[in-house]
């Protein structure tokens, strides 16, 4: 686990991390110290329900959730476009705004919700084509996890990206 910059873009791409020890510790102590938002209160009860499982619980959640279910495939172009030439336009145009801004993708690809949260807690002015597709990415992701398993509390994190998704849409208004 990196030192980031505490903000809550960063809490929640260390929240959608596969789960390592410590990083519950992690979470819980970002909590403390950002201000009061929608986007805290959600983390928040993504926490508080990741503290009731085992490590091992949690890593059987993560990857059920994140790895397996192709619905909630954490993937912002995919999402969007699917496996096509937009995709693969949008993955070219991220990897660069990434690399422009020494995001470090740790193995995944650009347009996973992980490096584009670090991308977004990192630039004042996010790609216009990002937050024009991001909201609506995450809606689909939302419906389709919401549809195999109700419960799950990796829900509460994507409602913490949809909630940063309408702030960002009121800042380029």
């Amino acid at each position: 686990m990196e030192t980031y910059t505490a903000n809550i873009e960063n809490l929640l791409a260390e929240a959608f991390c596969y789960p390592t020890q410590g990083q519950l510790t992690f979470l819980k102590q970002g909590l403390e110290i950002l201000p009061a938002s929608q986007q805290k209160e959600f983390i928040a009860s993504f926490v508080k329900k990741i503290s009731r499982l085992s490590t091992g619980e949690w890593e059987e959640l993560y990857t059920r959730t994140l790895d397996l279910n192709p619905p909630a495939a954490p993937y912002i172009g995919f999402q969007t476009w699917g496996e096509s030439y937009q995709r693969g336009a949008f993955l070219a145009q991220m990897n660069r705004v990434l690399a422009e801004n020494e995001i470090d993708l740790q193995g995944e690809l650009p347009d996973h919700v992980i490096p584009v949260l670090r991308y977004l807690g990192k630039v004042g002015q996010p790609l216009p084509e990002l937050v024009e597709v991001l909201e609506p990415a995450i809606q689909h992701i939302i419906t389709g996890l919401q549809k195999a398993d109700s419960g799950n509390p990796y829900l509460d994190l994507l409602k913490a990206v949809q909630s940063l998704c309408n702030r960002l849409e009121k800042e380029q208004a």
